[in-house]
């Protein structure tokens, strides 16, 4: 079983996810455990604040060090666990991170906000520091639910066919093939001959050309690697 600790100032945010779907179905089965603190409790400030003002001036407000430290420490404990930032300029999260990520068994997300946290917080308890793409969202918490939801897909047991990641995408780095359902033909346009043959060898060969292709279209990159 994996433990989810996520530290966030908007706890609320996270409930209609996590209780939907694949992840709803994992804590079901016992195969994850997500619980989520809000950082506000933490705060020792009579207003609960948990920002200030930047030194050295500037726009925006800063995460202040105090509540994320306290909340740090105490979900933490005694336990091994593996902290983790969410922040724009952090390592890209990929589906090989994902993969190294899902062997761990006690993950601690925190997510930022407003300019970011102070600088201490990230030197003391960040282990590792995750970005989900170039560009800026308002704060740390979609980014962990995004990172959620791709290691848990990869704990075994949880998707219903073993099989179904072996062919997503980036696996092996190749983007996924065309899928395609009933009817076979819909509004004049015909599903390819080869999916309708019942020839497993080639349609698996079709796949492969597929996946092929469309990668070499959308992102070469992929192929270098």
């Amino acid at each position: 079983m994996i433990r989810f600790d996520i530290i966030t100032i908007f706890p609320a945010v996270f409930e209609p996810v996590f209780n939907e779907s694949i992840i709803k179905r994992a804590k079901e089965k016992k195969k994850v455990q997500i619980r989520v603190h809000d950082l506000r409790t933490y705060s020792r400030d009579k207003h609960k604040k948990v920002d200030d003002r930047p030194f050295g001036g500037g726009p925006g407000m800063v995460m202040t060090p105090q509540p994320l430290f306290d909340a740090v420490k105490r979900i933490k404990g005694r336990r091994k666990a593996k902290v983790l930032l969410m922040c724009p300029g952090g390592t890209p999260l990929t589906q090989k991170k994902a993969r190294s990520l899902a062997q761990e068994r006690n993950l601690i997300l925190i997510c930022g906000h407003y300019e970011g946290v102070d600088e201490r917080v990230r030197s003391k308890f960040a282990d590792e520091e995750i970005s989900i793409g170039d560009y800026v969202l308002t704060g740390g918490e979609l980014p962990a639910m995004v990172l959620i939801d791709a290691i848990i897909r990869l704990i075994p047991g949880v998707l219903g066919d073993k099989n179904s990641l072996n062919f997503e995408s980036f696996e092996g780095n190749l983007l996924e093939y065309p899928h395609y359902t009933r009817p076979a033909i819909f509004r004049k346009m015909d599903v390819p001959e080869v999916l309708l043959s019942g020839d497993h060898h080639k349609i698996e060969a079709w796949r492969r050309a597929q996946a092929l292709k469309r990668t070499k279209e959308r992102r070469p990159d992929l192929l270098k690697q």
